[in-house]
């Protein structure tokens, strides 16, 4: 669509109708309503399905054609259109096609008229959407019950009904060579650097693609390092949550067709809190931020620790595990290493099967699993009790960590490599370098690990524990101290 960016509207009304059906190519969806407006050729272009007809009719086809004045011109009715009717609140002007086209593929309807060389547009939109409703993945106890949708203007009026502040600011532009999509960009502009912002907006510029359909399009071009092995720019389908993120002066972005944000920076510590943290007592909240860390080491670490104790190191053992160990495993057809790696891999295979199965039939993937694979693989010797019984605490632990789901998979299975190999040193030497990755991780030049490394004692009341609002409000963090 860039290339009819340059391409002015044609003043010759017949001209100008063919050249849009041209580019078009006579699609079915698009109408046009010829019709004299004051005693001059117009039309009224609408697409099919993405307005409200009873809006369009009442609040713009009815005013216009009453329109009546002394020797009109096309600059004089467009003037009195736009000085003395306000038809639609929501209204702009096109001057080339490409605006015309976005405008009209995204539900205004266009007025063209003979013998002007822009056209007026009015927002008249009425496509069908998804009810607001509450966030199927990030579920809570006492925070609110709403969550963001495909559409973004609602996505913004979500936002603004929590944040009345004029400081909140929203800047929607089109992405997308074909698709035109309108991306968001929501800030608290008295608490981001300019930086960061005019960072992000070149970022989102530089991109070249033909269509951005959901958060993972643009997702990459907002991280710096290809080598991270954890997310520096985070997604959330809750707006209590991106609200909660704009006041710490990070930067959301919204894209039209996709029910979640992108935020920007994102801390690592952060996949260890919820919106509920900040509803409990501070003293049940650090006791589940705790378990939570507890269950990180455990998910990653406990598959690890058991393959290389038992092949490398069966010292550490008390004479009583070392012979359920040996006798569990006598049987066992290939090494344990193999075996707690089919393990995750059976338990991958099943939890994707259950994401793209359908819900009625997704059940069923986990009782057959649980019941007859599971209860069978044991029974049949394939697979030992206590690599199974292993594999399920640490994939129970996995489930409290949902943001960290994708790295956790793969370290995993990397440290169970490096323990069935070198035993802890090698559990070791993994570990050793993701801690370093996770440190080395940064930005938009926000350290990932803040404030950890670099160390800030006022901001760990938020991390090593949770203490009340009345303390918490004169030393929160901010990504903006970094900018200091």
């Amino acid at each position: 669509m860039n290339d009819y960016a340059n391409e002015t509207i044609h003043p010759d009304l017949k001209q100008n109708i063919q050249r849009i059906r041209e580019i078009a190519d006579n699609s079915s969806d698009l109408l046009v309503n010829e019709f004299l407006l004051s005693g001059l050729p117009a039309a009224l272009l609408c697409c099919e399905g993405m307005l409200a007809t009873s809006i369009i009719t009442e609040l713009i086809l009815h005013p216009i054609t009453r329109i009546q004045l002394p020797n009109p011109t096309a600059e004089s009715v467009f003037h009195h259109i736009q000085t003395r009717m306000l038809l639609s609140v929501d209204r702009s002007e096109a001057k080339n096609y490409r605006d015309l086209f976005r405008f009209l593929n995204s539900g205004f309807g266009v007025l063209i008229l003979h013998g002007a060389s822009s056209a007026l547009v009015f927002g008249v939109q009425g496509y069908d959407k998804r009810a607001v409703m509450e966030p199927s993945g990030e579920s809570n106890i006492m925070g609110a019950r709403d969550g963001l949708i495909e559409v973004v203007r609602i996505n913004m009026s979500l936002l603004r009904r929590r944040m009345k502040t004029p400081f909140l600011k929203m800047e929607l532009f089109p992405l997308g060579d074909k698709s035109q999509t309108d991306i968001c960009l929501c800030y608290m502009h008295d608490r981001v650097p300019k930086k960061l912002v005019q960072e992000i907006k070149n970022r989102l510029n530089r991109t070249e693609l033909e269509s951005i359909l959901s958060t993972g399009y643009l997702q990459p071009f907002l991280e710096n390092r290809r080598g991270n092995l954890f997310d520096t720019a985070s997604t959330t389908q809750r707006p209590d949550v991106l609200c909660a993120k704009l006041l710490e002066g990070r930067v959301g972005i919204l894209i039209d067709g996709c029910p979640f944000a992108l935020v920007v920076p994102k801390l690592f510590s952060e996949s260890f809190q919820t919106m509920d943290d900040y509803c409990f007592r501070p003293c049940y909240t650090a006791f589940i931020r705790w378990l939570k860390y507890l269950a990180f080491l455990i998910t990653l670490l406990l598959p690890a620790l058991y393959v290389a104790v038992a092949l490398h190191h069966p010292e550490l053992l008390n004479r009583t595990l070392l012979l359920i160990l040996a006798e569990s495993e006598e049987n066992a057809p290939v090494s344990l290493t193999a075996e707690a790696i089919g393990v995750l891999l059976v338990y991958e295979i099943i939890r994707e099967a259950g994401l793209r199965l359908p819900k009625a039939v997704g059940g069923s993937v986990s009782l057959v699993a649980g019941l007859i694979v599971g209860d069978a693989a044991v029974s049949s010797g394939l697979i030992s009790t206590p690599m199974l019984t292993v594999t399920a605490i640490a994939v129970i632990s996995g489930f409290i960590l949902p943001d960290l789901n994708q790295p956790i998979t793969l370290l995993r299975l990397a440290l169970i490599l490096a323990g069935g190999l070198w035993g802890l040193f090698g559990i070791s030497l993994v570990g050793a370098a993701v801690l370093f990755n996770i440190c080395a991780g940064e930005s938009f030049g926000y350290p990932a690990m803040a404030p950890i490394a670099p160390f800030r004692k006022k901001s760990m009341r938020d991390i090593l524990t949770r203490v009340s609002f009345r303390k918490m409000q004169s030393g929160h963090f901010t990504v903006e101290e970094y900018h200091e």
